[in-house]
C-alpha cells in the first residue's frame, strides 16, 4: 500500500469508524494501527511491517488467518446459497449440519442450539430463554442472575449489565440491576479479603460458600442462573482454584439454579479440548455460550446451547398458534455455519487440539520464567490462554499500568499482545509451532526488561 492511500485509509478510520473500546485519550490525535493482510500466524500493518499475532485476532483466529481452504468452502456455500431466512420451520444445510455436531460435541443433554451472530447476542438469548423457561415451569419469581466481579459476557446491553468488569460502565446507565448481582471473582492471585491465607482446597470452599450465602440472601426461589466463564478471560486470565467450577455447580444444582457456561473464549481448543466445561473442570453446564473460535472469526458466529431438560419445557405451545418469539435475521446465517463446519473439520484432520496439548505446557513453563522480573507480580493461564499481571510491588501487588508500554515495545519487535492496564494477554493462533512459541516468551521479556530500564 503507497503511503498516500495509507495515510487515506488512516484519516477516514479516524474520522467515521467508531471503534470497541476506544481510548479517547490518544485516538483523535494517533488513529489506529491499519492491519492490511493477514497469514498463517502472523498480520501485516499498511507499512509492511509483520508481526506474530499473540491474540489470535481478539482470541478467535484459532486456526490461523488467510487459509485457503477456508476460502474455498466459504466460496462453495456462496456460490450455492449465501443465506435464506431461518424464521419458523425453514433451515438450511450448513445449519442443520452443524446443530448435529455442536450437539454431538457438548457435554450431558446440551442438544438444542441457538444460533447468534456472537457471544454477547449469544448470552442476552440464553437469559431470555432462562426466564422464559421459569415463567413457563410457573416460577416466574426465579428471575435474579448472579454473575462474578471481572467476569466477561458481553457489550450488548444486557450482557454488559452480566460483565462484572465494572470499569467498562462508566457514565453508561445500568439496566437490570434490580436482578443481576456478582459474588467475587475467581481469582488465585488477588484474593477477596478474608481469603488470602487459605490453602487452595479452603479458598475453593470459601468461594462455595460465598455462593451460597449469596444465593440465601437473594431467596433461593428467586435466583434462576449462574453464569461463570471457566477461565475468566478479558478480566485478566483469572484462574480459579482447584475443584471451584465443580462446587459451584454443585450449589447451584441444589437450589435448581441454571449453571451458564460462558464459553466464548475457552471452547474449540483453546485449552486443549473442545469444550472445557466437563472435559477439564468436571461440571455440566445446563446452557453452553459459544462464540469466537467456532469458525475462528472467518464470519461473525454465535450460540447458546440449551439442555434436553430445558428444551424440553420451552418447545410446548404456550398458548394456541404460539410460537418462541425470539430470534435474529442472521439466526443460522448458511455462510456461516459452513464455515463453522470447515472449521472443525482442519481442527481434527490437523490434530490442532493436541498441538495445544504439547505446546501449551511450553507456553505457560516458558512464561513462568518472568516471574524473576520485578515488575512481574504473576504468571497465570492454561493451554493457549496466558495473564502476566504487572506490579510496582510484589508484596502489595499494587498494579502497574505500564502493559500499554510493553505492548509498544512488542509492536516494534514483531508480536501483537493484548494490553489492559498493568495486564498482558496473549492467546495466540491453535496452530503455533515451537519457534512460535519460543519467540512469543523472548520478545515479551524483551520488552517488560526494556520498559523497566526506562523507569
Amino acid at each position: 500500500m503507497s503511503s498516500t492511500q495509507s495515510k487515506s485509509i488512516w484519516q477516514k478510520d479516524k474520522a467515521h469508524f467508531m471503534h470497541p473500546y476506544t481510548d479517547y485519550s490518544t485516538f483523535h490525535e494517533e488513529g489506529s494501527q491499519v492491519i492490511s493482510e493477514a497469514s498463517g500466524n502472523y498480520i501485516v500493518d499498511d507499512k509492511g511491517h509483520k508481526m506474530l499475532d499473540g491474540i489470535a485476532g481478539l482470541w478467535c483466529a484459532n486456526i490461523g488467518h488467510g487459509r485457503k481452504d477456508m476460502a474455498d468452502a466459504i466460496h462453495a456455500q456462496i456460490t450455492k446459497m449465501q443465506y435464506y431466512n431461518p424464521f419458523g420451520h425453514c433451515t438450511n444445510e450448513p445449519a442443520s449440519e452443524l446443530a448435529a455436531k455442536l450437539a454431538d460435541m457438548a457435554p450431558g443433554s446440551l442438544n438444542h442450539v441457538f444460533y447468534t451472530c456472537g457471544g454477547s447476542t449469544a448470552n442476552d438469548i440464553a437469559m431470555r430463554v432462562v426466564n422464559f423457561y421459569n415463567n413457563v415451569r410457573g416460577l416466574p419469581n426465579k428471575k435474579k442472575i448472579i454473575s462474578r466481579n471481572y467476569g466477561y459476557h458481553g457489550s450488548t446491553y444486557f450482557a454488559a449489565a452480566l460483565t462484572g468488569i465494572h470499569g467498562t460502565k462508566d457514565s453508561f446507565d445500568q439496566i437490570a440491576t434490580d436482578i443481576i448481582s456478582y459474588v467475587s471473582a475467581a481469582d488465585m492471585y488477588r484474593r477477596p479479603a478474608g481469603a488470602e491465607n487459605l490453602s487452595e482446597e479452603d479458598y475453593t470452599e470459601f468461594l462455595a460458600n460465598e455462593l451460597e450465602n449469596h444465593i440465601q440472601q437473594l431467596g433461593p426461589d428467586n435466583v434462576a442462573a449462574f453464569i461463570a466463564e471457566p477461565i475468566m478471560g478479558a478480566g485478566g486470565v483469572l484462574m480459579a482454584p482447584k475443584g471451584y467450577q465443580r462446587r459451584c455447580w454443585e450449589v447451584c444444582q441444589k437450589h435448581d439454579i441454571l449453571f451458564v457456561a460462558d464459553e466464548v473464549v475457552t471452547a474449540f481448543g483453546r485449552l486443549g479440548e473442545m469444550v472445557a466445561s466437563k472435559e477439564i473442570f468436571d461440571y455440566q453446564p445446563d446452557i453452553l455460550i459459544v462464540a469466537k473460535g467456532i469458525n475462528s472469526g472467518y464470519i461473525p458466529l454465535g450460540a447458546a446451547i440449551f439442555s434436553d431438560e430445558i428444551y424440553e419445557v420451552i418447545s410446548k405451545p404456550q398458548s394456541e398458534g404460539g410460537v418462541l418469539s425470539l430470534g435474529f435475521t442472521y439466526s443460522g446465517h448458511a455462510t456461516a455455519c459452513a464455515a463453522a463446519l470447515k472449521n472443525f473439520e482442519i481442527l481434527e484432520e490437523e490434530n490442532i487440539l493436541e498441538n495445544v496439548k504439547t505446546l501449551g505446557p511450553r507456553l505457560q513453563e516458558g512464561a513462568r520464567k518472568w516471574m524473576d522480573l520485578p515488575i512481574v507480580g504473576d504468571v497465570r493461564g492454561m493451554g493457549f490462554m496466558l495473564g502476566i499481571d504487572l506490579v510496582s510491588n510484589k508484596e502489595t501487588k499494587e498494579p502497574l499500568a505500564v502493559a500499554q508500554k510493553v505492548f509498544e515495545k512488542c509492536i516494534k519487535l514483531g508480536l501483537v499482545i493484548r494490553p489492559i492496564v498493568n495486564l498482558i494477554v496473549i492467546s495466540p493462533p491453535l496452530t503455533l509451532n515451537e519457534q512460535e512459541v519460543d519467540a512469543i516468551l523472548s520478545i515479551v521479556r524483551s520488552a517488560i526488561v526494556e520498559v523497566m530500564d526506562e523507569m
